[in-house]
């Protein structure tokens, strides 16, 4: 059973943003505040507390990310690796016995995100939980930027990555992954629609329609 404080949370905001014209993602506003704040702050109303440290991962423009509040560290792979160098970022920094893993541009992910990711962890054996929806075609899929994890997998992550893994599914299903289902009466249809393009990020500032 994981108890108040037990987790830090690391915001995955050290991509290239590509899709967005190769702008800084985490530094959009959505409703007036950047992407990553936005995301630091629903961190801290997490419920059950079990959100203690808080952290962000960028590669660039540092001094603004510092501005949040919240350490911030840059990905120690190189090139851009992609959501798992924030995880390994993450691993390495952190200092209580769980991670969770947020990105940046999912601005309307579940305030008890980590209470239910935690419940998989009352079977000892789990070792990373990860978060599925449902997407417009109706099929529960998967989420692997929202885990929750054991620090004792940092030295697996790292051999993993030093062999070239890239892809989180690839890592997870080397290890006792629960996927934890977020399609229950109540839950919000949006809370893991993330923005690749600012029209998208615009779309998801309007309340959705009933």
């Amino acid at each position: 059973m994981i108890h108040t404080h037990e987790i830090t949370a690391i915001v995955l905001a050290g991509g290239r943003g590509s899709r967005m014209g190769g702008v800084d993602k985490g530094l959009q506003n959505f409703n007036g505040t950047p992407l990553a704040l936005h995301t630091v702050l629903r961190l801290q109303m997490q419920e059950g507390g079990l959100v203690g440290e808080l952290m962000v991962n960028a590669n660039r423009n540092l001094s603004a990310y510092e501005a949040f509040g919240a350490p911030v560290w840059p990905d120690t792979l190189s090139d851009y690796a992609g959501p798992l160098a924030g995880f390994m970022t993450g691993l390495e920094r952190c200092e209580t016995p769980y991670l969770l893993t947020v990105p940046c541009d999912t601005p309307l992910f579940p305030l008890n995100l980590a209470q239910r990711l935690a419940h998989a962890f009352e079977d000892d054996s789990t070792e990373i939980a990860m978060a599925a929806a449902l997407e417009d075609d109706g099929q529960l899929r998967t989420q692997p930027v929202f885990c929750l994890m054991r620090v004792e997998l940092l030295e697996s992550l790292v051999a993993f990555t030093q062999a070239g893994g890239r892809k989180i599914d690839r890592w997870t299903d080397q290890h006792k992954t629960v996927v934890v289902p977020f399609n229950l009466p109540g839950d919000d249809a949006r809370a893991f629609c993330n923005a690749n393009t600012l029209a998208e990020l615009q779309a998801l500032e309007t309340p959705d329609k009933p």
